[in-house]
């Protein structure tokens, strides 16, 4: 089992910045990819990026590419996500997953939000305009 905790979240003006951390339980994160995802209200969840189990492969949503950046430290078992240039479009709950399937390649297979086995409770994140 994996508990998986984020935290960072907040109100922050259209332009600006935030960094979510989310903080896995268990020995065995450093085996396991990892994802952001999204729900803002009235609409469905969506992927927003991932890392690989060794931190070498990123993916990242169209509509966020070039201003998240997910990273992680298996020392600290932990999966960041920097969050630059905020849109108000960006305001929604963001959760964070665990996915422990042994192989999983390309974009497809880490947006797979189906295929993620733990999750956490989410942390908002609010951007005015």
């Amino acid at each position: 089992q994996v508990q998986l905790v984020e935290s960072g979240g907040g109100l922050v003006q259209a332009g600006g910045s935030l960094r979510l951390s989310c903080a896995a339980s268990g020995r065995t994160f450093s085996s396991y990819a990892m994802g952001w995802f999204r729900q803002a209200p009235g609409k469905e969840r969506e992927f927003v990026a991932a890392i690989s189990w060794s931190g070498g492969s990123t993916y990242y949503a169209d509509s966020v590419k070039g201003r998240f950046t997910i990273s992680r430290d298996n020392a600290k078992n932990t999966v960041y996500l920097q969050m630059n240039s905020l849109k108000p479009e960006d305001t929604a709950v963001y959760y964070c997953a665990a996915d422990r399937r042994d192989y999983c390649s390309g974009y497809g297979c880490y947006a797979d939000m189906g295929a993620y086995d733990y999750w956490g409770q989410g942390t908002q994140v609010t951007v005015s305009s």
